[in-house]
């Protein structure tokens, strides 16, 4: 026992880590053990607040990722609810080119529809339903940037408006922005008969579809209005300039225009441009049953007779003209009649109408 203190008397815990000589201690050091099961207490007491320090950091990155992860969820179910939709921006109209396959006729835009949606427009401060357009690969238009796939009467309201216009921009080739702009044209019924079969021709025409069956399965459309559209669109221009707008053309006037024209040519082109002189111009219905020679109630055609001019020499001072309702009227230059002689041209007319009635009847009782 006596040799076990005297050796550990010898021993010089100086020299252990962490322990300083006690004559010469570290300036603002702490006090460490100065035995051996002080040390290694005091080594496990640093390992735990060691152990301690990492498991809060760890519980904190763990808090942080707990959060992220439920920011992730809900941002993942608010893009749910945007599958689907796509971004639309607001462009100038200037920088915006009708379609090259676009036949809408100007006086769409000249009608009271037009001005009620440019009304509705002016209200909302915009169009609330936007157009679609594609950026433009070459140049159609001075300036111009995007063509337009649907939307050609927002797109011109918001033009005359000064307003900016709501757009869809989505790259799309010939073939999809002609099905895209025919179903939403045939949705707002926004085209006529003749415009909807001139925009089916020019896609024929120039290889978008093979035939009149493939070009109506591509855009969902009945085979057969189809095929009148396009015989509409087939007339010549001169049955087309009768009316008083292409826009007045049937589909159920399509067979029958086409077989007229193809009968007898000759007749309904002198028609025609008697019809085309008209004014007033007739109603699109009286036009029609005159192209075609259809019969009135008296077994004469319905087509008015045309304007009679009234001369004095060589010099045309008037004329005489009977619309379509059998309504007379005569027409006299500035200058030509004088008020003392009205009374006098009433009593020839007068006479004249006895003489023609008394002739008719005559007429008629020899026959």
């Amino acid at each position: 026992m006596s040799s076990l203190k005297d050796k550990a008397k010898t021993l010089d815990f100086s020299k252990l880590p962490g322990i300083a000589a006690p004559d010469a201690p570290t300036p603002g050091a702490s006090l460490k053990p100065r035995t051996a099961p002080g040390l290694l207490m005091a080594h496990a007491n640093e390992q735990r607040s060691a152990l301690a320090a990492e498991n809060e950091a760890l519980k904190g990155q763990v808090q942080s990722l707990s959060e992220t992860a439920s920011r992730v969820d809900s941002l993942r179910a608010e893009l749910k609810e945007w599958e689907g939709s796509r971004p639309t921006r607001l462009l100038d109209p200037n920088l915006i080119a009708r379609s090259r396959w676009a036949n809408r006729d100007e006086r769409h835009f000249q009608t009271v529809a037009f001005e009620q949606l440019k009304e509705e427009i002016a209200s909302a401060g915009g169009n609330v339903q936007p157009i679609k357009v594609r950026p433009l690969a070459g140049t159609m238009g001075e300036g111009a940037r995007y063509e337009l796939v649907f939307g050609h009467r927002r797109c011109e309201a918001c033009r005359q408006l000064g307003l900016p216009v709501l757009a869809l921009v989505e790259s799309v080739d010939d073939r999809s922005l002609f099905i895209d702009m025919d179903r939403e044209n045939r949705a707002r019924n926004d085209l006529s008969p003749w415009e909807q079969g001139a925009m089916y021709r020019k896609a024929l025409r120039e290889g978008l579809f093979t035939s009149n069956r493939k070009l109506a399965e591509a855009i969902g459309a009945d085979l057969t209005n189809v095929g009148r559209a396009l015989a509409l669109a087939d007339l010549p221009e001169a049955v087309v300039t009768a009316f008083g707008s292409p826009l007045d053309l049937q589909y159920r006037w399509a067979s029958d225009l086409r077989r007229v024209c193809e009968e007898d040519p000759d007749g309904v082109a002198s028609r025609a441009e008697r019809l085309r002189t008209l004014s007033p111009k007739p109603a699109p219905k009286v036009i029609f049953d005159a192209l075609i020679a259809r019969a009135g109630q008296g077994g004469s055609t319905v087509l008015p007779p045309p304007n009679a001019a009234i001369q004095m020499g060589s010099v045309e001072v008037g004329s005489v003209a009977v619309d379509a309702s059998g309504r007379a009227k005569i027409s006299l230059q500035s200058g030509v009649l004088t008020a003392d002689r009205v009374d006098a041209l009433a009593r020839h007319i007068e006479r004249f109408l006895a003489a023609t009635n008394s002739g008719d009847k005559s007429r008629r009782a020899g026959g």
